[in-house]
């Protein structure tokens, strides 16, 4: 008996001091969690960009419906009413107009006055030539070489149309444009570095079929600047991606070829290039369930056998990645054709997962313009190095009846402060900081957030 009681004393203190350690690192994962969350979450921004993250209301009150006529309805029978998204849609609405005004209110940098460097979300957008910027879907890359910003895009300028009744409002491919800029508000127009191909119907390239979402990187060991594009078909069934290459950020381009990575569908893609000079592509899959990651080859030329499913049966696209400190960011749009909709922040601490859901990004306007994402739809979020933890959110105001006149939402992007939404972690998960895009009608950039490149 006596032995037997010093066996079990021995042995709940075995236990009890594994008890004691297990607290001890729980305490400790603790209070690094809440460092971590306090070095993320109370990030401070410069004073400088202080009046971008005040929050601006919008209290338009939108046109009446449409009165259905009389006629029509005996005629084709009851309907269900539009709503107020399909009215935006309609380019001859009172309501799409609101949204689109003319090219008298564009944004001209040829000429100076009190306008000079506002950025006017949602206005007709003219190059230094005066004419209107054609670099939809696109992104920006920066180029230390010649010290200029390049913005690669789709070129919407031709009528718009659709190959069958029930088919996707789509304009003949023309190519992929690009523009140089040196503030991010003067755009010079370098032309077509990336042509459709008008007469070889078999060919990627031919204006029948689809070329989207162009992305740029620059290879540090090959030198060459390596384009990555949605590739398709005009009724939406090739579901691929394009790869294309040049020595000059300004083209021509050299198209490659086209497949599909791991043999999955791809549709709306991005790509991005790491601190440590790796890349990897985001791309919609599965007919738009679900996104893939997958890390590129160290020519950018291809993916690796690395690859990742995130955000299943989440349906969700439009991914736009960006990255502060330690931790990778993503926003992305609910899958709903051209209607705009809530787009959603997601986090990471590593870039293959798993990602956690956030909640909407968006701050300020109203309640309609936060669920539609200011009535547009990501493309790509810039970091500005000068400025840390600040960015500029990049994304396409869709006009479908007549996409040549789609415009571009640009607004400020913050990181810092508590997510408005709770994230569900388990114990000793990670937390991150909140994801914030503010709604403006009018902004400019501090006079000193160049000072990260000089």
């Amino acid at each position: 008996m006596i032995r037997l009681f010093g066996y079990r004393s021995s042995l709940s203190l075995i236990v009890w001091s594994l008890v004691g350690v297990a607290l001890i690192v729980c305490f400790f994962s603790i209070v690094h969690q809440s460092d971590t969350r306090q070095s993320r979450i109370y990030f401070r921004h410069p004073s400088a960009t202080r009046e971008l993250e005040e929050i601006e209301e919008e209290h338009f009150r939108l046109p009446p419906p449409h009165k259905a006529n009389p006629r029509a309805v005996k005629r084709r029978g009851p309907h269900r009413s539009p709503n107020v998204i399909d009215q935006y849609l309609e380019e001859s609405s009172e309501i799409h107009a609101l949204f689109f005004p003319d090219e008298r209110t564009a944004v001209n940098p040829t000429k100076v006055g009190n306008d000079s460097m506002y950025f006017y979300p949602g206005r007709v957008w003219l190059d230094t030539d005066g004419h209107i910027i054609q670099a939809h879907g696109g992104g920006i890359m920066y180029d230390h070489i010649t010290a200029k910003y390049y913005w690669y895009g789709e070129n919407k300028d031709g009528p718009t149309y659709q190959a069958h009744p029930k088919g996707t409002h789509r304009v003949d491919i023309i190519g992929i444009n690009c523009y140089s800029s040196k503030d991010l508000w003067s755009w010079t127009n370098e032309g077509i570095v990336l042509p459709g191909e008008p007469t070889n119907v078999t060919h990627d390239l031919h204006k029948s079929k689809v070329l989207e979402r162009p992305k740029v990187i620059y290879n540090d060991r090959t030198g060459q600047y390596v384009m990555w594009m949605h590739i398709d078909d005009a009724n939406y069934t090739k579901a691929s991606l394009g790869v294309a290459v040049s020595s000059s950020p300004t083209g021509p381009f050299s198209y490659l070829y086209s497949f599909r990575p791991h043999g999955f569908q791809s549709r709306d893609m991005t790509i991005f290039k790491d601190d440590d000079g790796a890349a990897y592509l985001f791309y919609s899959s599965r007919d738009n369930t679900e996104l893939h990651v997958s890390r590129l080859t160290k020519d950018y030329l291809n993916i690796t056998a690395a690859m990742r499913r995130i955000l299943i049966r989440r349906h969700r696209e439009a991914p736009a990645v960006f990255k502060l400190e330690r931790t990778y960011y993503m926003i992305t749009s609910g899958c709903s054709g051209w209607a705009p909709n809530k787009a959603l922040t997601h986090a990471a601490d590593s870039i293959m997962g798993p990602w956690k859901t956030l909640g909407n990004p968006c701050v300020g306007g109203n309640r309609f313009f936060r669920l539609t994402t200011f009535l547009s739809q990501s493309t790509f979020v810039l970091p500005l190095s000068g400025l840390p933890g600040t960015f500029i959110f990049m994304a396409d105001r869709w006009n479908p009846s007549n996409l040549r006149d789609s415009r571009y939402v640009w607004l400020p992007l913050f990181v810092g402060g508590l997510t408005d939404e709770p994230l569900n972690n388990s114990f000793g998960s990670p937390l991150w900081s909140r994801v914030s895009i503010y709604w403006h009608r009018k902004w400019r950039l501090p006079e000193d957030w160049k000072k990260g490149y000089v």
